[in-house]
């Protein structure tokens, strides 16, 4: 199968899922930008080359590492807009036509170390590259925990204290668990609340304060899991709702507020700690299917990957007024 094609089959998924998102509760309608100055498309990808943006980690100055996820690619790009690949993972012999749910394989979240160290997920319906790689500075990419082929391990979330990853599956409904060293991952939590509802699940992830904040694609949820002693996972309490499409998602230094990527529905949304959301952006401001929010002290990245659009994957860049949260 062709990835046009193949993306011609993701696009229908989503648009599906983009109507239900229209079923929001008006707290999530379209707003004003409110707080964001400076809006602007800063950077342009090749969508027929699978430069679909999905996940991001930003270095201290700004610069994003990001994975291109129908390339299988993760590029770097500097805050004046120049990209560069750093590594290309290896195709699968039957060209992913196996991953669940997709169809194509594809490259997913991301975190990077201190040292320049990258951990990248993989989803390709097969045994043998499905899984958590680690890309160090200078080596080629290396496979160092596999995760289950019928599974779509999705967002990606480091623990820098305890060095612990934290892996969401957005079919098989879970959250794996494995240090930075590699092994055999452990699930974490296979909690109800993580379950897909036809088309995707948990999704993205963060640590924060003490706890796993993870969403919920189909569910519209973002979800807080307390960390317990010995890694052990508490019961997930829903802190937002009504959000279908929400997807990857960062703090902003300010408590618990976050900045939103609503995937389907075309939004980015900042929700406030008691749970209510407001739109920020939307497709009127050039967004593409956004996968996934950066913060850079008051600048904001939202990368989008144009799945179902098939037009213009991004980066929309914005400044969060201070005083205006």
């Amino acid at each position: 199968m062709s990835k046009r094609s193949i993306m011609t089959t993701l696009s229908a998924v989503l648009v599906a899922a983009a109507a239900l998102g229209a079923a929001a509760p008006a707290d999530a309608a379209p707003a004003a930008r409110g707080p964001l100055t400076d809006v602007r498309i800063s950077d342009h990808f090749d969508w027929d080359a699978g430069q679909m943006p999905e996940n991001v980690a930003l270095l201290p100055d700004g610069t994003a590492d990001v994975t291109f996820a129908g390339a299988h690619q993760v590029a770097q790009i500097s805050p004046h807009g120049a990209t560069r690949i750093l590594a290309t993972l290896p195709a699968p012999a039957d060209g992913g036509v196996n991953t669940p749910v997709l169809g194509f394989a594809l490259t997913t979240g991301i975190v990077r170390t201190g040292d320049g160290t990258l951990y990248v997920l993989y989803a390709t319906g097969t045994a043998d590259l499905t899984g958590l790689w680690r890309i160090r500075p200078g080596h080629a990419p290396r496979r160092i925990a596999a995760l289950p082929a019928d599974g779509l391990p999705n967002g990606l979330a480091l623990d820098p204290h305890s060095r612990q990853l934290y892996i969401t599956d957005s079919v098989l409904g879970t959250v794996w668990t494995v240090p930075t060293t590699g092994g055999t991952p452990t699930a974490w939590s296979t909690a109800p609340e993580l379950s897909s509802t036809g088309f995707l699940g948990v999704n993205g992830a963060k640590v924060h304060n003490g706890a796993l904040w993870v969403t919920n694609l189909d569910r519209g949820t973002l979800l807080r899991i307390p960390v317990r002693s010995r890694n052990r996972a508490g019961a997930p309490r829903v802190m937002a709702s009504g959000l279908v499409g929400l997807d990857d998602f960062a703090f902003t230094g300010r408590g618990n507020q976050v900045v939103a990527a609503l995937n389907g529905p075309n939004k980015v949304v900042r929700i406030r700690p008691d749970g209510t959301a407001t739109t920020l952006l939307d497709s009127s401001d050039g967004l593409q299917n956004p996968t996934s929010v950066a913060l850079h002290g008051d600048d904001v990245d939202v990368f989008s990957a144009a799945y179902t659009t098939k037009t213009d994957p991004n980066l929309l860049r914005a400044h969060l007024r201070a005083g205006r949260h």
